[in-house]
């Protein structure tokens, strides 16, 4: 007879999403193979316009990560060597690797409980007379304090800038995330909400100029083929992958959705166990591109994870160490205060969540969660 730990449960599960439209994403793949433009071109273009409209801004330029999109969009709005821009150190160490990219140095602050986002409160008392920007980092699709965040970027003439890396499909007031910045940074890396198979990023925005600048950072700096009018680089969306892409996006409503489902089928079900569990705030919709769960006494998650991994339950840590504390990092990056920061990061573990879950693999999770605190066998 097969063990349950013979099916294991991951995070996520990138195949799962391929296999629930195979059919259409083969057929898109093949109509790129059937055409004449294998880099950038019609499908790419077609695909930056429909996710730019998704979004609700103007504009939108595909380029090879959503790291590149971050760093191409910061020195697109021409923040660079001498310029400070503020963030977080509880994300993924791609938000800060992409602001040094730019030649801007990362000042670290702290991040709101129960939201694990940016404290504008903490970002504003960080500004200083080299700060060019805010990149609020939407984590775990959550959106950031947006409205506030807005407000303090425009007293203190700063740019706000989105890192919406896991936030496709998250709302603040009905409006999505990426169309509250002066420009906003998507990653379409496989275990996304809207992933691809492969890597991908987009950088959108309503300023036209802007996104003229990011068309030509991305290639070289050319203004034509061949001719650059300004240092640039290598960082092109693929056509297979904006195809890939155009099919997700017609089903993510329904995608995003699902997660809520999923979501909400957690939040029922751990309720009374000590664990602090996702919250939304207040006039946003979380996306639920991972369910994180923090542990409320400090020390257990280890064991906890053990006796998720022993019943084939493969749950992540997003993220083991804060990017302060990683040896790349340690000790030279600016920081306000991070007493939050660190005092979850030996706490949190993100369980199984993606659209296509099996409802049985949902109860397993939820069910071994019970009884690790309560000593069922």
């Amino acid at each position: 007879m097969k063990s349950l730990i013979d099916e294991p449960i991951h995070t996520s599960n990138p195949m799962a999403a391929y296999q629930a439209h195979k059919a259409e994403i083969d057929a898109a793949i093949q109509s790129v193979l059937n055409q004449p433009a294998y880099v950038l071109g019609p499908v790419v273009e077609r695909f930056e316009a429909q996710f730019a409209a998704y979004v609700g801004v103007r504009h939108g330029v595909g380029v090879n990560s959503g790291t590149d999109a971050l760093h191409l969009t910061l020195r697109a709005l021409g923040i660079g060597q001498g310029d400070e821009v503020i963030t977080v150190s509880h994300t993924s160490v791609a938000t800060v690797a992409a602001i040094e990219m730019s030649g801007a140095a990362a000042v670290l602050v702290d991040i709101e409980l129960p939201w694990y986002t940016i404290d504008p409160v903490a970002a504003e008392r960080a500004i200083g007379p080299r700060t060019r920007a805010i990149v609020a980092v939407h984590l775990y699709g959550q959106p950031a304090d947006l409205p506030a965040l807005r407000d303090i970027c425009d007293r203190h003439r700063l740019f706000l800038v989105e890192d919406c890396a896991q936030s496709h499909g998250a709302t603040w007031s009905g409006r999505a995330t990426g169309s509250w910045g002066d420009a906003a940074c998507f990653s379409f890396y496989p275990s996304k909400n809207l992933g691809t198979i492969g890597d991908g990023g987009m950088a959108v925005t309503n300023d036209a100029a802007v996104a003229e600048r990011l068309r030509r950072l991305r290639q070289y700096g050319w203004s034509e083929p061949q001719w650059s009018v300004s240092p640039g680089w290598n960082s092109r969306l693929g056509p297979i992958e904006a195809a890939i892409l155009e099919v997700k996006l017609r089903h993510l409503p329904a995608m995003i959705a699902m997660r809520r489902q999923i979501a909400a089928h957690y939040l029922a079900g751990l309720q009374g166990l000590p664990l602090l569990l996702p919250r939304g705030r207040e006039g946003s919709e979380h996306a639920y591109h991972l369910f994180v769960i923090r542990c409320e006494e400090a020390g257990i998650r280890r064991e906890l994870l053990k006796h998720l991994t022993d019943r084939g339950i493969l749950a992540g840590i997003h993220y083991p160490a804060p990017v302060h504390a990683q040896p790349a990092y340690e000790g030279r990056c600016t920081m306000g205060g991070l007493a939050r920061t660190e005092a979850v990061s030996g706490r949190i573990l993100s369980i199984p969540l993606y659209p296509e879950l099996p409802k049985r693999q949902r109860d397993r999770t939820a069910a071994a969660l019970q009884d690790f605190f309560t000593g069922t066998p």
